[in-house]
């Protein structure tokens, strides 16, 4: 990335500013708004996050918000109640009170004397989620968005749920914010009521995967701040991007098929990342097309922001499987619209160990599958955050315990943009059962890539918010969706679909072991084939290089950890996971606040026990500066019966050493045809 020193404004910060909401509470903003807008007011962009501005996110923050400032933008980044600086305590995600806090937000910005009464927001994950949610109740001064790596599907497409299965992110996501909505505020910046304020978080907080495991189907809880019950709510322009390696890698076209506003897509090879700072490469000059953005949306400018395809996005080219990458090859490529005239959706049959042509009729076989829960420890993780390398391994690792059905070699390219299907007709051995589909890019010397899957519930294959158990033996017909992608298979490669039973630990598994029949003739895979004679729509370089402010400067005090091991033992047959995430200690010099972060989580299970599968997530984060020293330490841990998750969890708050406050929580949630 190009660090840019030299811009159109000169910019001022005011690193804390206290913004008042509707019930008393105070929330903590960090402004950068143009010097000159004491005398010239400007719009403002709003970022509205709960990962602390003053340390944990302040590096990236300082990448993008003064960039933006320089270009004539009051950019203000507020932590939500309960964490950083703010007062309260943050109890859930995208409650009621977050989204009327950032109205409040939005409504003082407009009438600070600095800004012109016209607002923007924008982020990425939950700063995108708040971004869009809040765009759907319509707050007056909000004008136009910018969000990036975000679902409008808080059940279907989000880390909890997938297909009606239950995530392991689920429990990944929770440990997060168990940890960041429990760490203290910064006594130099609240004084000494910080001890009073961390006391309030710790008494009130706890582990939010108790709350998503009430709810393991589609009801109210879901639905609200879900922007898909209600499209024609969001009144505003979009932008909106995400990456191929990103959870989030379907939301973008939605949008763009659903909303009736100005609206772009943007999809790279990223992972969760902002596409300036995108990984695996290239990352693109996303900044500069985010103030051309604001320019043409918040200040009326006529600089062509809306000119071109309605979608960018990178196709990919085939590479052989790894955790990480640093660069996907392909190109950048156009869609005029979305859906788009230019893909058609082409169906394959299924016979026994081969996808068949288009039009063949083969004859109907009964296919068999009982998948050991070994399937899936190459799975990777719900969304890549590429550090530690997270990304699905060799497939071939995987599908031994599948079903497995290969196209021929290809004798031409096939390129695919949108998102695989795999309709089914099948029958089952037990009540619950799942169904794991994986789409691969299989090279000549058999190295199979995984470039999409899908989970389906099977109890929910006729919708998510009503589930009901199988009937043994009874045939059924389900549908399957696979994750959105864009990829491009070489002439003698082959295409797989490969099916499995269970997909643990991406997802937990159903609590026996189920024996899959699939009726082949009668079962199909769909693709979205993106004819290789249509034009790209856009040009060799359509973005400039990435560019952003110098960071912050930040010094690292001891070094970081970071691990992805995969572990049997054949002796117990134990089979684990493990991942740590450690950032090691790092020093913040502008303030002078040394931290340590470290996650751990732990995914166990035992042969082919399906009721043995245990998750953890444990962790630590340490705040220090002089002879001030607060450290946090969290831990969940999941385990299940045929009919319950057992939930256990532990909150410990050490002052200089001291441990100042302890609490264990220790829950039984029924599963519901999980």
């Amino acid at each position: 990335m190009r660090t840019v020193t030299s811009l159109p404004c000169a910019v001022r910060e005011e690193e804390h500013v206290w913004i008042p909401v509707s019930d008393g509470t105070r929330l903590s903003a960090r402004i950068w708004r143009p010097t000159s807008s004491d005398d010239e007011p400007v719009p403002a962009v709003l970022e509205y996050i709960p990962y602390r501005k003053r340390d944990l996110s302040s590096v990236r923050d300082s990448i993008h918000h003064p960039y933006m400032a320089g270009h004539g933008y009051a950019c203000v980044r507020v932590d939500i109640r309960g964490t950083g600086e703010s007062e309260g305590v943050l109890r859930d995600e995208y409650l009621e009170v977050e989204q009327s806090d950032a109205e409040d937000v939005l409504a003082w910005l407009a009438a600070q004397p600095w800004c012109d009464g016209t607002t923007g927001m924008m982020g990425i994950s939950w700063g995108a989620f708040s971004s869009l949610q809040v765009a759907a109740r319509r707050p007056p001064s909000l004008k136009a968005i910018v969000i990036a790596s975000f679902t409008d599907d808080r059940y279907a497409d989000d880390m909890h749920y997938m297909g009606g299965c239950l995530l392991s992110d689920n429990l990944g996501e929770a440990g997060t914010m168990f940890a960041y909505a429990t760490c203290p505020p910064d006594p130099a910046l609240v004084g000494e009521r910080w001890r009073e304020m961390w006391r309030e978080r710790l008494e009130n907080s706890g582990p939010w995967v108790a709350e998503w495991l009430r709810h393991q189907r589609r009801d109210d809880y879901w639905r609200h701040a879900s922007v898909c019950e209600d499209y024609g709510a969001v009144q505003v322009p979009v932008l909106a991007s995400s990456g191929w390696a990103d959870g989030y890698s379907n939301a973008v076209t939605r949008l763009l098929g659903n909303l009736d506003v100005p609206r772009r897509g943007l999809i790279g090879p990223w992972s969760h990342k902002y596409p300036h700072l995108g990984e695996p490469g290239p990352a693109i000059g996303y900044l500069q097309e985010v103030v051309r953005w604001w320019d043409h949306w918040l200040k009326g400018a006529d600089n062509g922001a809306m000119d071109g395809p309605m979608l960018r996005t990178w196709m990919q080219e085939s590479v052989p499987p790894s955790t990480s990458y640093e660069e996907r090859p392909g190109r950048w490529v156009g869609e005029p619209e979305w859906p788009s005239p230019h893909i058609e959706r082409v169906s394959y049959p299924l016979s026994r160990h081969r996808v068949g042509e288009p039009g063949e009729t083969p004859p109907e076989e009964e296919l068999t599958v009982q998948s050991p829960l070994s399937v899936g420890q190459f799975a990777g993780k719900w969304a890549s955050y590429n550090a530690p390398p997270d990304l699905p391994y060799d497939q071939r690792e995987e599908d031994g315990g599948s079903m497995v059905f290969d196209t021929g070699p290809l004798t031409e390219r096939v390129e695919i943009l949108g998102a695989p299907t795999v309709e089914l007709e099948l029958s089952v051995n037990q009540p619950v059962a799942m169904v794991a589909a994986r789409l691969s890019d299989v090279a000549p010397d058999g190295r199979a890539t995984r470039v999409s899957y899908g989970l389906l519930n099977l109890t929910r294959r006729d919708g998510r918010d009503a589930p009901e158990p199988l009937i043994p033996g009874e045939r059924y017909r389900a549908v399957v969706q696979l994750n959105g992608t864009a990829q491009a298979f070489p002439p003698g490669h082959r295409i797989r679909l490969s099916l499995s039973t269970s997909y643990w630990p991406l997802a937990w598994p159903p609590p026996e072991p189920v024996l899959l029949t699939v009726y082949s003739g009668a079962s199909t895979l769909t693709l979205p084939v993106r004819p290789t004679a249509e034009p790209d729509e856009v040009t060799d370089q359509p973005f400039e290089e990435p560019e952003g402010t110098p960071p912050l400067a930040t010094t690292q005090l001891t070094p970081g950890e970071q691990r992805w091991t995969v572990s049997r033992d054949l002796v117990g047959y134990n089979a684990t996971l493990e991942i740590v995430k450690d950032a090691g200690e790092v020093r913040f010099e502008d303030i002078g606040l040394d931290t340590h972060r470290r996650a751990y989580e732990r995914y166990d299970s035992v042969a082919d026990d399906f009721l043995s599968p245990r998750g953890e997530s444990a962790w630590t984060m340490t705040f220090r500066r002089g002879d001030w020293e607060v450290r946090t330490e969290t831990r969940t841990v999941l385990r299940c019966t045929g009919t319950d998750f057992l939930l256990h969890a532990t909150l410990d708050g050490y002052e200089g050493g001291e441990r100042v406050f302890s609490r264990t929580w220790n829950e039984t949630l029924p599963r519901d045809h999980l």
